[in-house]
């Protein structure tokens, strides 16, 4: 599953005062992209940290803004592994409308670390979930 896509509606509340999708909320859109990509492999975030006591945050956000995503659009947004590293996975998102999945509105580089849920240290990315990550070159 190397590359993954989901769906998002924008709505009212994911707009500014223009009508136009406000700039966070394409974080949160990629968030839930990549939160369904583990739910896809097999793996709930909320069973990782209860039963091994794991998390995954972001470490760095790199995004570019190429066009206006508006109240209503029927948006596609995927999550790929870009880089895969024992405690951290290096994602490269594009978030398109559905209508013109070859125009890209907003792209980003995200790098997440796995981390101790109670030191919020880094730590290795266990081998039963490691395994089921795709290969990159």
């Amino acid at each position: 599953m190397a590359n993954f896509h989901w769906p998002v509606r924008v709505y009212y509340e994911d707009t500014d005062s223009g009508g136009v999708v406000y700039y966070a909320n394409y974080l949160r859109f990629m968030e839930r992209a990549r939160t369904e990509w583990m739910r896809a492999l097999g793996f709930e975030q909320d069973r990782l940290l209860h039963d091994y006591g794991l998390l995954f945050a972001v470490r760095s956000a790199s995004l570019e803004f190429l066009s206006p995503a508006r109240f209503n659009d029927e948006l596609d947004v995927s999550a790929g592994v870009q880089r895969r590293a024992r405690a951290s996975l290096t994602f490269q998102q594009v978030i398109t409308r559905r209508t013109a999945p070859d125009t890209p509105l907003c792209t980003g580089q995200l790098k997440i670390a796995c981390l101790d849920a109670a030191t919020f240290r880094p730590r290795p990315i266990p081998d039963f979930l490691y395994q089921e990550l795709p290969d990159v070159d």
